[in-house]
């Protein structure tokens, strides 16, 4: 800068020179005295400048360090003059080291807290003269050695408290520097939004990182419900125990009569008939294949014989029939009317319908079915079953004699198929069934509560099957999120953590940013990570929503659906049925509006993202339309392409959010 004035000066120097030149060959009197009048004055107006221009520039730089103290002295906890005007006078010194040449003058330097809670500084300084101190005869000095120069500045102490949402996308696509541009500037944003001194105002942040869905960790039973899990199988069985009976006779009649000494049946119970015999009666119907292999209702006539009955309630006629010969027939009473296999697993939860997964059965190992994602060989891949009691089911079609089932002896589990349970059964898109894990992941809330923030225990978000080939636990991303806290350290060492994974559910991650700032869904968190009521006197709720990509998994009961976008997953992966809610765009924007009537700023970064927005009125179906409409208004989108400027979005966003305001 010295050199810029000098060459400066030298030029005005040669200039005025050259006017000299021109005037003293001027002859006139009357113009040779008025130049001589002049000329020193107009010298000194000239070189002046230099000086009046440069304190100008101190000025702005005076004012900025000025603001820059006065804030330092509102973040302070103090209230008396004394350590507010030392915290302000140090912090103004340290600022101004940056301008050489300048001397504070801390007499004339203030900082003073009001009764309306508002800061008020003034200082002035002393900017050394280059030029304007020279001496010329006969009018000497035309300034004096230093010039003041003076700035005053008022902040606000009473500003708001802050509750900041900050909601990232960690899929697979950011994997590399990606990843560490982002930690590096979320690391940035951690510290200029969360202040180390929280006795003034409550600064406070949240973390949502997302992909194929969010990590809702320890929360995940209060936000989704408890997954029905296994139970243990303590019996299974078809028939009575020492319920079988030998046919020692049997009646031609119309009903016919079966005897069956000390047979213990009692009318209403059934029984399984295999065994019989019969005669080689010319022109008669045959009595084995009428009786044989068939659950029937029994009729007590007394303690030795019993008349049987369909299960529809038909006597069982047995004339016409050929004649009973022998004893070979028996009855066996079976737990329920057809006879199929009986399980019993106290609490087991079970509804009629419902498909079961049985494993480790010892004995009846006809009862178990595999352990695997998909089916192979001859073993069922599942069961389905009916509910007797709140202890017992019994297993669909398969009839205990027909099946020759074996003596239950040990063990075993049974573990519900369906949706809320820890494994799913489904279709997938490639129409082949599929047994999902349940993940520490969730996914969209769907029904009436899809776009609010009701509190999880009105309406639960839902569960997430993504598989077990993924990687993390049962395919969810490692990643959890992290309620509300004033905690930098842990800010960072959650963030430093991160792992790039999975693919891109960005509506799921919109909602998550939300429910960290609302105090209706928040209620579940200790008290404090709770958000503030809406409307406190005061407050900032804030979510900040960043993707580096198009968002292309939306579900179907927790199922990565069909008409999700390309990557992320397969055909194999996908059940066979559209998303519930639709579109992942659509979903996020219902979102950030929902959001935006509870007087929520939100800020959007779109990292290094190319979808061409579309013009059709009402459309939404890129990632940059969805950052465009999510944000509070054009001026908080950001479009980063590379790392360096998404650290600078990142300390934008934190310095619009952090600065108090300054009134004066």
């Amino acid at each position: 800068m010295t050199m810029a004035i000098g060459h400066w000066i030298s030029g005005i120097a040669r200039g005025a020179c050259n006017l000299v030149r021109r005037m003293a060959s001027e002859t006139r009197g009357n113009v040779a005295m008025i130049f001589g009048l002049s000329m020193p004055v107009l010298v000194l107006m000239t070189v002046g400048g230099v000086d009046i221009h440069r304190a100008s520039t101190v000025r702005v730089n005076l004012q900025d360090a000025l603001d820059a103290a006065t804030l330092a002295a509102a973040r302070s906890p103090y209230s008396d003059d004394v350590n507010i005007q030392r915290v302000g006078l140090a912090a103004l010194k340290a600022n101004l080291k940056a301008y050489p040449n300048i001397t504070l003058r801390e007499a004339d330097t203030t900082f003073v807290l009001n009764k309306s809670e508002i800061v008020v500084a003034s200082s002035k300084v002393d900017v050394k003269t280059l030029v304007a101190n020279i001496f010329l005869p006969p009018y000497g000095k035309f300034m004096d050695d230093y010039i003041q120069v003076g700035a005053h500045s008022e902040v606000n102490r009473a500003t708001k408290d802050i509750e900041v949402s900050l909601v990232l996308d960690i899929t697979g696509s950011m994997e590399g520097t990606r990843l560490s541009d982002l930690q590096e500037a979320a690391n940035d944003l951690v510290d200029l939004v969360v202040q180390t001194n929280q006795s003034i105002n409550k600064t406070r942040m949240a973390l949502v990182p997302y992909s194929m869905g969010v990590n809702a960790g320890s929360y995940l039973n209060d936000v989704r419900g408890a997954a029905r899990g296994a139970t243990n199988i303590t019996g299974a069985a078809w028939m009575v125990a020492n319920s079988q009976k030998t046919i020692t006779a049997m009646t031609k009649a119309s009903p016919g009569v079966f005897t069956a000494n000390s047979h213990g049946y009692s009318t209403g119970d059934f029984v399984w008939i295999s065994g019989v015999t019969d005669g080689n009666n010319s022109g008669q119907a045959d009595l084995a294949s009428y009786l044989n292999g068939k659950s029937y209702k029994v009729v007590r006539i007394d303690n030795n014989t019993f008349s049987l009955q369909t299960l529809a309630g038909s006597a069982i006629n047995t004339t016409g029939y050929q004649t009973y010969t022998a004893s070979s027939g028996i009855a066996r009473r079976c737990l329920v009317s057809t006879c199929e296999v009986v399980v019993t697993s106290n609490g087991h939860g079970l509804a009629t319908g419902e498909d079961v997964r049985m494993l480790n059965v010892g004995g009846m190992t006809q009862l178990n079915t595999q352990n695997s994602v998909s089916p192979s060989g001859s073993t069922p891949f599942y069961q389905t079953v009916t509910k007797q009691t709140d202890s017992t089911f019994s297993i669909n079609n398969m009839v205990g004699p027909v099946a020759a089932v074996s003596n239950y002896t040990s063990g075993g589990t049974v573990q519900c198929l369906e949706y809320g349970c820890a494994n799913f059964l489904f279709t997938n898109n490639e129409n082949n069934l599929r047994i999902f894990e349940a993940s520490s992941c969730v996914s969209e809330r769907v029904g009436s509560n899809a776009y609010t923030d009701a509190a999880p225990s009105t309406s639960k978000v839902a569960f997430s099957y993504v598989g077990t080939t993924n990687v993390g636990q049962g395919g969810c991303m490692t990643t959890t999120f992290t309620p509300l806290t004033t905690n930098r350290d842990t800010l960072h060492s959650r963030i430093n953590a991160y792992k790039a994974e999975g693919g891109t559910a960005g509506q799921i991650g919109v909602g998550w940013g939300w429910y960290m700032v609302s105090p209706t869904f928040a209620s579940i968190f200790p008290t404090e990570s709770t958000p503030d009521p809406y409307g406190t006197p005061n407050l900032l709720k804030v979510v900040i929503i960043m993707t580096d990509g198009e968002f292309n998994a939306v579900y179907y009961n927790g199922v990565r659906a069909r008409d999700s976008g390309a990557g992320g997953g397969s055909n194999d992966r996908w059940i066979n049925h559209n998303s519930n809610n639709g579109s992942p765009f659509l979903q996020s924007v219902n979102m950030c509006n929902a959001m935006k009537a509870q007087n929520i700023i939100i800020y959007t970064v779109g990292f290094d993202i190319s979808g061409t927005p579309d013009t059709t009125p009402g459309t939404v179906d890129t990632a940059t339309e969805v950052m465009q409409a999510c944000a509070t208004s054009p001026d908080y989108v950001y479009l980063p392409q590379n790392g360096s400027s998404l650290k600078t979005a990142f300390a934008a966003i934190g310095r619009s959010i952090s600065q108090l305001r300054i009134s004066k």
